[in-house]
C-alpha cells in the first residue's frame, strides 16, 4: 500500500474510533438524536447497575404476575409479541427484516423510552464491548476461528415507527463500555406508553451475518441465525430480582454474557431460496409457500423469550420422532448434513432421554416441538447453544459408544436441551446470575448422566482395543474443573466482572460440585423435592439466586445447610481443606506414682508397676491362648487430631479398629482444629474424614485419612487414585 494512502487510512480509522456511531457497515441512516421530552412527561427509569448480580433479597410473591398454577389462559404472563418477516440471502449472508414489536407496560407509570438489544453488533468490529473484552481476555473463540476482512457482522435499524410517527434512537452503553459499542439502543417514543397499556413499533432492520462465531453466523451454505432481531429489554418492577424501583435491565453484549428477555409470542415468517431446509424455534404452521424460486416458512411459538433458526441446502432429510410426554406429544427433530449422518441417531436418542428425565424430575415439558441441529464440518462455533425449543448439539467423527467423542456428543445434547428448563422455562438473568443458568443446568445434566450410568471413559482407540482405560464419573469430572483451591469469584457474581474467562468457566463445574454437596448432606429425596418446588414456583417467571435459595431451604427443610453453602460458595469464595493431622493409639497402662488403696496413699514405683503389668499380661494370655495380636489385658487409648482450614462444613470422622469395628464422630469445631480422645478394647488402625464422600468441595482428598502403621494397601490405593487422576488429566488435555 502506498505510504500516503496508508497514512490517510490510519487517520480515518483513528478518527472513526473516537466517534460513538462510527461506521462499521455499508451506508445506512445515522442514528438519530434522542427526542426532547417534555419535563415530567415520564418519571425517570434507571438502568440496572453495571455491577448487578448476586441477588440476596427474595422476589415478591406476585413478581412477574405471580406463580403459574396452570389455571391461567397462557403459560406465561406474556409481555411482548413479535411478528417478523425475514428473508435470507445465503450468498451475501444477509437478512432483510420487518418486525412489529408489541410491548406491554407492566409498570404503574408511563414510559417514554424503550431499551432494545442489538446483539449482532457485538461482531461488527473491534469497537464493541464483546470484542474489546475478548482482546483483553487474550482468548480466542472456542474453535480458534479468526474473523477476517469481510467476515464481520452487524444489525442496522432502518426505520422505527410508532402509530405512524417516526421514533428517534440513540446507542447507549449501560455498563460503561466503549462508546463505540452499539449493542444497546434507546428508542425515544413519539407517544408515551401509559401504565398497563401496550404499544407497537414497526421496525425495518438489516442483518449482515458474521462468519460463524460465538454460536451465530454462517459457514458456507450453513446459517445459524441467532440474536438477529431488535429485542426489547426487560423492565423490572419493585420486588422482582431485588429491584426496589422500576429499572431497565439492558446490559451490553459482553464476552461471557448471554440473554435475558420477557416471555411472549413469536409469529415469524422465514423466506429462503428453494432447496434450503429450515429448522426453527416453535412449530411450523401451515404449508410452506413457494413463489419465484423462494419458499416462505411460518413458525409460531408462544410463551418463550427468544427465537432462533437455521437454514442450509445441504441438510439431509431430518430425523423425526414423536415423544409422548405428560403434556402431550412432542415432535423431536434432528437436522444434520451427510458428513455427520452418524451423529443424528445419538442426538435424537439423547434428546428423547432428556425429555423423559427432565419431565420426571422437574416438570413436564410444556412445548410441542424440540429441534436439535448437528453443526456441519467447519462450523464448530455453531455447536453447543440453546434457544427455546431449538438448540445446536455437537458433531464428531468419533461416535462409537464408550469413546470420548460419543460422551461429548451425548453430554452437549443433554446440556443444551437442559437449557430449555434452566434459561428457557426458568428464565433467569443470564447476564447477572449465570450460575442459575449454566451452573444449575450443569448440575442437573450430570445427575442425568449419572442416572444414565454414562461415565467419561478415558482411553484411545488403540488402548481401548487392549481393554485399557479409566473411568471418570460425571461429578468427579466436574470436581476436577471446580477450581477448589483458588476460587477467584463468587458463583453468584455476574458474567462479565470476573478475573478471567477461566473464572467464568468455573460457574459450570463449581456450581455442580456445590449443589452435589448440598444434595449429599440433605439427602437425594429432599433435594429432588426442593428442585420440584423451585420449578413449580418459578416456571415461566424470572427467579433470582435468593429465590433458588429459599426454594432449596423450604423444600429440603435444612435451611442451615442451604444458607451456609450459599454464604460460603455462592455469595462468597470459600474453600474447604479439612485433614486428619495425626492419629495415635496405645495401650492404656497404669502409671507409677501414689495410688489410693484401702484408704491410704501407696507409692507404686516403676519396677513394681512393670512387674505387675507383666504378670497381668501373662495371666491374661494363659486364659486367652488363641487371642489375636491386637488383643490384650489392657484397653487402648486413641487420639485423633483434625485440622480445619477455610469453611467449616459438617464432616464425619470414621475411626476403624483392629477388631473390625468402627466409630463415626461428628466434626463440628468452628476453629482450626478438633481433638478426639477415647478408650476402646481394641486398638485403632485408621482415621478417615468424609468416608461416604459427601463433601465435594474439599480441596484435597489425599490428606483425609491416616493409618496408625504403614499400610501397603492404603499406599497402593492412593497411588492408584493419583495415577488415575494424571491419566484423566492427560486424556482430557489431548481431547480438548
Amino acid at each position: 500500500m502506498h505510504s500516503s494512502r496508508a497514512a490517510a487510512l490510519l487517520l480515518a480509522l483513528s478518527t472513526a474510533w473516537t466517534l460513538p456511531s462510527a461506521a462499521q457497515a455499508p451506508a445506512a441512516p445515522s442514528p438519530r438524536p434522542s427526542a426532547t421530552l417534555a419535563t415530567g412527561a415520564c418519571p425517570a427509569i434507571a438502568l440496572a447497575g453495571a455491577d448487578a448480580g448476586a441477588v440476596r433479597v427474595p422476589s415478591a410473591a406476585d413478581a412477574w404476575g405471580g406463580p403459574r398454577t396452570g389455571k391461567e389462559a397462557t403459560l406465561s404472563n406474556r409481555t411482548v409479541a413479535y411478528s417478523i418477516d425475514a428473508e435470507l440471502d445465503p450468498v451475501k449472508h444477509t437478512i432483510k427484516g420487518k418486525q412489529a414489536l408489541t410491548w406491554r407496560n407492566r409498570s404503574a407509570q408511563p414510559v417514554c423510552s424503550l431499551y432494545v438489544h442489538m446483539y449482532l453488533n457485538g461482531f461488527e468490529g473491534p469497537g464493541s464491548t464483546f470484542m474489546t473484552e475478548q482482546r483483553a481476555s487474550e482468548s480466542g473463540f472456542r474453535s480458534n476461528v479468526d474473523t477476517k476482512d469481510g467476515e464481520f457482522g452487524f444489525i442496522r435499524l432502518d426505520k422505527v415507527v410508532q402509530d405512524g410517527a417516526a421514533a428517534k434512537w440513540t446507542f447507549v452503553q449501560p455498563d460503561g463500555g466503549p462508546k463505540t459499542d452499539r449493542s444497546v439502543v434507546r428508542i425515544d417514543l413519539p407517544r408515551p406508553v401509559a401504565a398497563g397499556a401496550t404499544t407497537t413499533l414497526d421496525i425495518d432492520f438489516f442483518d449482515q451475518l458474521p462468519r460463524v462465531v460465538a454460536r451465530t453466523g454462517y459457514y458456507g451454505t450453513f446459517h445459524l441465525v441467532a440474536q438477529w432481531f431488535p429485542k426489547v429489554a426487560v423492565l423490572e418492577l419493585p420486588g422482582e430480582r431485588g429491584a426496589t424501583a422500576p429499572r431497565w435491565n439492558a446490559h451490553e453484549f459482553h464476552l461471557h454474557s448471554e440473554f435475558y428477555a420477557d416471555f411472549g409470542s413469536y409469529d415469524v415468517r422465514l423466506t429462503v431460496p428453494k432447496g434450503y431446509t429450515v429448522g426453527s424455534t416453535g412449530a411450523l404452521t401451515g404449508a410452506p409457500v413457494e413463489k419465484a424460486g423462494k419458499v416462505t416458512h411460518r413458525y409460531v411459538q408462544h410463551d418463550v423469550h427468544d427465537f432462533a433458526w437455521t437454514a442450509d441446502n445441504r441438510y439431509a432429510k431430518p430425523l423425526v420422532k414423536t415423544w409422548n410426554g405428560p403434556n402431550g406429544p412432542v415432535q423431536v427433530s434432528v437436522l444434520y448434513t451427510p458428513d455427520y449422518a452418524s451423529n443424528a441417531e445419538p442426538v435424537l436418542q439423547a434428546t428423547i432421554d432428556s425429555l423423559d428425565y427432565f419431565s420426571k424430575t422437574l416438570g413436564g415439558y410444556p412445548y410441542g416441538t424440540a429441534t436439535a441441529v448437528v453443526p456441519p464440518y467447519g462450523a464448530d462455533e455453531a455447536g453447543g447453544m440453546e434457544y427455546p425449543t431449538f438448540f445446536t448439539a455437537d458433531s464428531t467423527s468419533q461416535d462409537e459408544p464408550g469413546t470420548l467423542g460419543r460422551f461429548a456428543l451425548d453430554f452437549v445434547t443433554v446440556h443444551e436441551f437442559g437449557h430449555g428448563y434452566f434459561y428457557g422455562i426458568l428464565a433467569s438473568n443470564e447476564f447477572e446470575e449465570p450460575m442459575l443458568d449454566e451452573g444449575m443446568n450443569e448440575y442437573w445434566d450430570q445427575r442425568m448422566m449419572t442416572a444414565r450410568k454414562q461415565d467419561l471413559i478415558l482411553t484411545t482407540p488403540f488402548l481401548r482395543a487392549l481393554g485399557i482405560g479409566t473411568k471418570l464419573t460425571p461429578f468427579d469430572m466436574e470436581r476436577l474443573g471446580a477450581s477448589l483451591a483458588d476460587p477467584a469469584d463468587a458463583l453468584g457474581d455476574n458474567s462479565w466482572s470476573r478475573l478471567s474467562s477461566g473464572s467464568y468457566g468455573t460457574v459450570y463445574s463449581r456450581t455442580a460440585t456445590v449443589m452435589r454437596q448440598i444434595e449429599a448432606l440433605v439427602g437425594t429425596p429432599a433435594m429432588e423435592r426442593a428442585m420440584k418446588l423451585y420449578y413449580e414456583r418459578w416456571k415461566f417467571r424470572h427467579p433470582s439466586l435468593a429465590d433458588l435459595r429459599e426454594a432449596l431451604a423450604e423444600g429440603t427443610g435444612r435451611r442451615d445447610i442451604v444458607e451456609a453453602h450459599f454464604d460460603a460458595f455462592i455469595y462468597g469464595t470459600g474453600l474447604v481443606d479439612d485433614r486428619v493431622a495425626s492419629i495415635q493409639t496405645a495401650e492404656l497402662l497404669p502409671q507409677p506414682g501414689y495410688w489410693t488403696h484401702a484408704g491410704k496413699q501407696v507409692l507404686v514405683g516403676s519396677k513394681a508397676l512393670a512387674k505387675a503389668i507383666e504378670d497381668r499380661r501373662k495371666a491374661w494370655k494363659a486364659k486367652h491362648p488363641d487371642a489375636k495380636e491386637w488383643e490384650g489385658a489392657f484397653p487402648y487409648k486413641t487420639r485423633v487430631v483434625v485440622r480445619r482450614d477455610g469453611q467449616k462444613v459438617p464432616q464425619v470422622l470414621r475411626v476403624r479398629f483392629a477388631d473390625g469395628s468402627k466409630r463415626d464422630l461428628p466434626v463440628t469445631a468452628s476453629g482450626s482444629w478438633q481433638r478426639f480422645e477415647f478408650v476402646t478394647a481394641s486398638k485403632a488402625v485408621s482415621a478417615q474424614l468424609d468416608p461416604d464422600d459427601l463433601i465435594r468441595t474439599d480441596l484435597s482428598e489425599l490428606n483425609d485419612s491416616r493409618t496408625v502403621e504403614a499400610d501397603g494397601s492404603a499406599a497402593r490405593r492412593w497411588f492408584g487414585d493419583f495415577t488415575s487422576l494424571l491419566q484423566s488429566l492427560f486424556a482430557l488435555l489431548s481431547f480438548v
